[in-house]
C-alpha cells in the first residue's frame, strides 16, 4: 500500500492530499530515510512524521485497505511522540 494511503487509512493524517504534501515536503521518513508518497509500506516499517515542533515515530503492525475507525489504531504502535 502507498505511504500516503496508509497514513489516511490508519487516520494518522486525515486527508490523503495532506499526507501526500507532507511526503513531498520531506516531513515523513521511513526506516530513517525521507520517503515519497509512493513508497510501498510493509509490516515492521518505522515511520517518523514531523508535525511542526512535534515528531511522532510509529511502527507498522498491519497493512489493510479498509478499516473501521475503531480499528484504525490496530494498524500501528506509537514508539515515541
Amino acid at each position: 500500500m502507498r505511504l500516503d494511503k496508509f497514513l489516511k487509512v490508519s487516520r494518522i493524517i486525515k486527508r490523503r492530499t495532506v499526507a501526500n504534501e507532507a511526503c513531498d515536503n520531506g516531513h515523513v521518513e521511513v526506516n530513517g530515510k525521507t520517503a515519497r508518497a509512493s513508497y510501498d509500506v510493509k509490516e515492521g516499517d518505522v515511520i517518523r512524521i514531523a508535525f511542526g515542533e512535534r515528531t511522532v515515530s510509529l511502527r507498522v503492525l498491519d497493512v489493510r485497505d479498509n478499516v473501521q475507525k475503531a480499528q484504525a489504531s490496530d494498524l500501528f504502535e506509537i514508539i515515541e511522540g
